[in-house]
């Protein structure tokens, strides 16, 4: 298997503790560490975009489906 495959496959399959993604577990700490940043405020979607393409490589359209898969909801 070379690199790239390892990395699709640790992408795609969920961690047995607690069923998330490595992405959707960057996603979610990102939320929290810019909510704690912004004293509570709800994270505007760009601004959390932003950061987590910091981490991986994503499309904003993903990361939509990825908040959407996590239940977090816009107000």
């Amino acid at each position: 298997m070379t690199p790239e495959q390892i990395y699709t496959l640790l992408e795609t399959i969920p961690d047995a503790r607690d069923g998330l993604t490595r992405t959707e577990r960057i996603i979610l700490y990102v939320l929290h560490e810019t909510q704690h940043e912004l004293k509570g405020r709800n994270v505007p979607t760009v601004m959390l975009y932003g950061r987590v393409v910091e981490y991986v490589n994503i499309s904003e359209a993903e990361l939509h489906v990825y908040l959407d898969r996590l239940g977090v909801r816009g107000g």
